[in-house]
């Protein structure tokens, strides 16, 4: 297992597929109110966080793994000495509490050792649980949320070693009190959650989430010339650790550059390829690209485009073999478009961001960004309102000023005028 520091709050939590959304963990723990209450009595518990909350938010709490319909960030009730509890904020689901025991540590418990684990694609992980309590009997195995859409029944979770995405990568470890999840040759699809299993029912505490980065060289611009290919390329990550970060960029193979920032520039010929890696972790290097088989992506109009008119959006590439193309946009899955040619006929402000042209052939997968920046009519009125305010207001101040500076002038040729005749005035008395 390669360990890694805490990863960058916004960049690693979010969604599981596809970007990761800047959503940041609220942190959230319960508080037991045991002021003289006794076992199989009235209790309060509260949701408290040491985070910035959104203004007046709901929340979610859980007893014994099911959902109670209490929005307050108080909940009371009459617990028995088996059960558990924890708690989350409406919206933010993936991030609630630790689970606790309301009485001591006599409930049904599962621990897992980490809430949030962080791991390159390529490397090994163990994710591990204890559990104790009463009534744990049946079939222990390792399940994800995430592929329910695979199960025989969504109620029902699936041992997860029978999945086919994880088919020969995944152990499970059974002990007294404890199991161990090991997931080998990690892939960017395995970020998700995973949680422990005993007996046939549905088991929704939280587990471990774990993120998995996934490096990939993507393109950000392409100039073709005689003398070569010259590309800016990006070290993109799904999830960045925290702390100050430098790449080092392999070239055929070999180190050829490090890199404070997560762009490089160079001049590329044919058969040349590319490779990118955080230094110190160069065992876990992104897939290689041909630089020089990066799509050229354009925008017309270029610059800003303006609400209700219309863009085009292109993508050329010197693939010489069939080659599908591609569009998609950052932070989205599904694609928005395919061809060459990408049109949007009546630009909206939320078609604002960064789109990627992506070219695949029997090759690979070749893939450059283009930004598209959208402003609203009333807001390019208000600039060219400035614009031409601030020329009348300079033209006004340019008049003033030859005005002032012509007066001046004349003042002071008047008096050079006048003071010899005085002089001669003087000498005449």
């Amino acid at each position: 297992m390669v360990h890694l520091p805490h990863a960058r709050e916004d960049q690693c939590e979010g969604r599981f597929s596809g970007p990761v959304t800047s959503v940041r963990d609220p942190n959230l723990q319960v508080n037991v109110n045991r002021g003289g209450v006794l076992i199989s009595s009235w209790t309060e518990l509260r949701c408290v966080s040491e985070c910035c909350l959104p203004s007046q938010p709901s929340y979610i709490w859980y007893k014994n793994g099911h959902r109670v319909e209490e929005e307050s960030s108080v909940y009371r009730d009459i617990f028995d000495n088996v059960d558990s509890v924890y708690c989350a904020v409406k919206g933010l689901e993936n991030f609630p509490s630790p689970q606790i025991c309301v009485h001591m540590n006599t409930c049904n418990n599962i621990i897992y050792m980490e809430q949030k684990m962080i791991a390159f694609s390529g490397s090994s992980v163990d994710i591990s649980c204890s559990y104790s309590g009463r009534g744990y009997d049946g079939p222990k195995f390792w399940f994800s949320p995430e592929r329910s859409h695979l199960w025989r029944n969504l109620s029902t979770p699936e041992d997860l070693s029978r999945d086919p995405q994880y088919n020969g990568r995944v152990k499970t470890s059974v002990g007294k009190g404890r199991s161990t999840l090991t997931i080998t040759n990690l892939r960017g699809t395995d970020s998700a959650q995973y949680r422990f299993q005993i007996g046939g029912r549905f088991n929704t505490l939280p587990g471990t989430t774990l993120f998995v980065i996934a490096l990939q060289v993507q393109g950000i611009s392409v100039t073709v010339s005689q003398a070569g290919t010259e590309a800016e390329l990006r070290c993109q990550s799904s999830c960045i650790p925290a702390g100050p970060l430098s790449y080092v960029w392999f070239q055929n193979g070999q180190k050829h550059r490090t890199e404070n920032s997560s762009t490089y520039t160079d001049q590329f010929q044919p058969g040349d390829n590319v490779s990118c890696a955080f230094i110190g972790y160069e065992d876990y290097r992104s897939p290689s690209i041909e630089p020089c088989r990066l799509p050229s992506v354009s925008v017309s109009p270029s610059g800003q485009i303006v609400e209700g008119s219309s863009v085009t959006l292109s993508c050329s590439s010197d693939v010489k073999a069939a080659a599908d193309y591609t569009w998609y946009k950052e932070d989205e899955d599904s694609p928005v478009a395919s061809g060459q040619i990408f049109t949007i006929t009546h630009v909206r402000l939320e078609h604002s961001g960064n789109y990627y042209c992506e070219v695949q052939d029997s090759k690979g997968r070749y893939k450059s960004m283009v930004h598209l920046f959208v402003v609203t009519k009333n807001l390019t009125v208000l600039i060219m309102n400035i614009i031409r305010l601030t020329l009348l207001v300079l033209l006004v101040l340019s008049v003033l000023l030859v005005n002032l500076w012509t007066r001046k002038k004349k003042g002071k040729t008047q008096r050079f005028n006048t003071e010899p005749t005085e002089f001669v005035e003087m000498r005449e008395r």
